[in-house]
């Protein structure tokens, strides 16, 4: 399978005349402060939640707060924990919630730098949420699955000398106890998928109806001025013969209003966070934008080819 550039993937996104209907999500009792890089519903002692990063406009110091939906728009759901962590996602593994999000520290090697990684936590609902583990230093990405064999699925993005500006590794654990900041770093990347001066990663895993594993994710590049382009994209993978589809890119910023950004180099930037296969052939799909907002758009069913 020949490589593609994200210039020849926008060039096949384009000509299928994709009919996209987004809309910016509004939410309100957060003080002025934005919300974005948000996952997709979920549901928690009978509520349907949803995760965002939530922070002040000119800094990166964010918290993941849980909202619900009152009337149309999102507010903060009381008596519920807050995290001092980035870019929030969520999983069900044999009924347990699974959550996890970026945490922001001081870089252990080069002084007055930040450093990060991906944690995790679960339990039987969000407030008895309990951290078990957590990722390599300076990795983002980090996605788990729950396999038809019942082995767990691991997705990774490292970085640096094997990763370049950040690729997508996989590999399969008996179960969470053995999922620790070595086994993540040693996974193996996925061969051909993007061209060492253009990055992506995986953001949310379906398991489809033939036993493929549906991957959600962004694949990003920077321009000659130094802005930034992440767009929306999938994948099928399987997970026996260590096969994967072509990068499919299914949501640009441009598809959506008009809108705020962070910074003028973040304007064309949109995050995937989590989407919802629907009945008829559609699709809802939760963003981040710009890092400053959050939308949801109607698409068609992007998995549906896979299980043809």
């Amino acid at each position: 399978m020949k490589l593609k550039t994200i210039s020849e993937l926008l060039d096949s996104y384009k000509s299928n005349n994709n009919k996209i209907f987004g809309e910016k999500l509004i939410f309100k009792g957060i003080e002025g402060k934005d919300v974005y890089n948000i996952t997709a519903p979920f549901e928690d002692d009978g509520d349907l939640v949803i995760a965002g990063r939530v922070e002040d406009r000119n800094c990166e110091q964010s918290k993941v707060k849980f909202f619900i939906n009152r009337d149309g728009v999102w507010i903060p759901r009381t008596n519920t924990v807050e995290f001092d962590l980035q870019d929030p996602f969520v999983t069900l593994i044999d009924s347990e919630l699974i959550f996890g999000g970026v945490e922001i520290h001081p870089h252990p090697i080069i002084k007055g730098a930040s450093g990060y990684k991906t944690v995790f936590y679960r339990g039987q609902n969000i407030n008895s949420l309990k951290k078990f583990t957590e990722g390599p230093e300076m990795m983002k990405d980090i996605r788990l699955v729950k396999l038809i064999n019942g082995e767990i699925g691991v997705f990774t993005r490292p970085q640096g000398e094997a990763g370049k500006r950040g690729k997508i590794g996989f590999t399969k654990i008996k179960s969470l106890e053995e999922l620790n900041s070595d086994v993540i770093s040693m996974t193996p990347l996925l061969e051909g998928q993007f061209a060492d001066d253009e990055w992506g990663g995986p953001n949310q895993i379906h398991i489809l109806e033939n036993g493929l594993l549906g991957i959600l994710g962004h694949i990003a590049c920077f321009d000659n001025e130094g802005n930034r382009h992440y767009y929306s994209m999938v994948f099928a993978y399987n997970a026996d013969t260590d096969e994967a589809s072509e990068i499919k890119i299914i949501a640009a910023r441009s598809d959506l209003p008009r809108g705020e950004a962070k910074r003028p180099d973040l304007e064309d930037v949109i995050f995937s966070g989590g989407l919802v296969r629907l009945k008829n052939g559609k699709a809802e799909l939760y963003l981040g934008a710009s890092d400053a907002e959050a939308y949801k758009a109607i698409i068609d069913d992007p998995f549906a080819e896979y299980e043809r």
